[in-house]
């Protein structure tokens, strides 16, 4: 049986028909759902470009197509393509084949009203959530409080109309968008750690009497990570008189807007921005080189890049949104928005050598639970439910009685 995967994730496709990504969601991300199933449809937005650059990443390659919505940035955009973007959805779609919806997902949304009318079982993956990627501070847009109840609406629905369900969290996301009842669920990471993504030892004793580095990576397309405020906390700490430098990995928009804070902030030579790197070593060297990894976010499903750093041995701080308090203790958390509380968390931690070492033990044995080995069971049991639901229903449509969870 086929798979037809739904996500929001943006790639880009060459004259010769291949497609790209910029960051993540590659050959091999995709390679996973054959465990299970014969071959993988993506149906997401993917803009046309004459050539791809160097890092960039293949998405199709054998048994995995791509089926190329028209693409868009933003809702007035979507809105002016709303007809096109929609009708190219449904046509993706094969009765016959199992569904997966990777949501929140305005995508998932557009297929959503023909699986009603045929009474068609479908799967979700929750990634992410509306609630704070619409919350203050994280989108610059009049409608965002609108947008905030619409879509945590919208994605409450798709996961109660799910025939099964898989969070990357083990139970933040499932507290806030739960399946239905006697629907199967289960929490699984969907980051990526080969064998080579895990340091061999916790990080030792480190000298910082020449400054500590912090690190983050992300997109800085938006501000769903919250840089600003890691900015400006940097900024606190170095007026307290912490020698510190910052390394923004990641691009995006709101990059110069950044720098500019930064310089405000009395950071002018303390903040390199490296822009996208290749995924697994080119970011994996600028993790090692760093000695404290900071993720301030606004919004956060279960942050890959702080697993990421976790299996360097990096001490980390996150903010208490999403599935981070999932990954490390609340000695290391900070409220969201809060850039004095994070420049006081910062002191502390530098200061404390011995506290950066506990932090590194404790995070690489965390991160152990996210190998692939680890997580590739889940995976497989949640995929073979999805196929075995759509097989059942498959030669009954239109006359089927309504599936557990199904759609209605």
């Amino acid at each position: 049986m086929n798979v037809l995967v739904v996500l929001e994730h943006r790639f880009l496709r060459t004259p010769d028909g291949a497609v790209w990504s910029t960051s993540g969601c590659a050959y091999p991300f995709w390679a996973r759902y054959r465990d299970v199933f014969d071959s993988v449809r993506i149906v997401a937005r993917a803009a046309e470009v004459p050539e791809a650059k160097p890092g960039w990443l293949r998405v199709d390659g054998p048994g995995v197509s791509v089926a190329a919505i028209p693409t868009y940035v933003g809702p007035r955009q979507y809105l002016l393509r709303r007809g096109e973007v929609r009708r190219a959805v449904r046509d993706a779609f094969v009765p016959g084949d199992a569904v997966i919806l990777r949501v929140g997902s305005v995508l998932a949304d557009a297929l959503l009203p023909r699986l009603r009318e045929m009474n068609y079982p479908y799967g979700v993956e929750v990634v992410s959530d509306p609630w704070d990627v619409f919350s203050p501070g994280a989108v610059r847009h009049p409608l965002r409080p609108f947008f905030r109840r619409w879509f945590v609406h919208r994605l409450k629905e798709q996961c109660l109309g799910a025939s099964a369900a898989a969070y990357v969290t083990e139970s933040a996301l499932q507290r806030r968008y739960p399946p239905a009842a006697n629907v199967f669920s289960t929490g699984c990471s969907d980051v990526e750690l080969p064998r080579e993504a895990f340091s061999d030892f916790p990080r030792p004793h480190r000298n910082l009497s020449n400054g500590a580095t912090i690190i983050t990576v992300g997109t800085l397309e938006q501000l769903y990570k919250a840089p600003d405020v890691l900015v400006d906390a940097v900024g606190l700490a170095v007026k307290d008189g912490l020698d510190l430098r910052l390394v923004f990995v990641g691009d995006g928009q709101y990059r110069s807007w950044l720098q500019e804070r930064a310089d405000k902030a009395g950071l002018a030579g303390r903040v390199r921005f490296a822009g996208w790197l290749p995924v697994g070593a080119g970011v994996r060297h600028e993790l090692d080189q760093a000695d404290l990894f900071i993720l301030p976010s606004r919004q956060e499903g279960l942050p890959r890049a702080m697993i990421e750093a976790m299996a360097r041995g990096l001490p980390c701080i996150g903010s208490t949104v999403g599935g981070i308090p999932e990954l490390v203790p609340e000695d290391d958390l900070v409220p969201p928005n809060d850039a004095r509380a994070l420049a006081d968390k910062i002191r502390d931690i530098v200061r404390s050598p011995a506290r950066m070492e506990e932090m590194s033990i404790r995070n690489l044995h965390k991160a152990g639970e996210y190998r692939e080995e680890v997580l590739a069971g889940r995976r497989r049991t949640f995929y073979r439910q999805v196929l075995e639901i759509t097989r059942s229903a498959t030669g009954r449509i239109g006359t089927m009685a309504p599936i557990a969870g199904a759609v209605k």
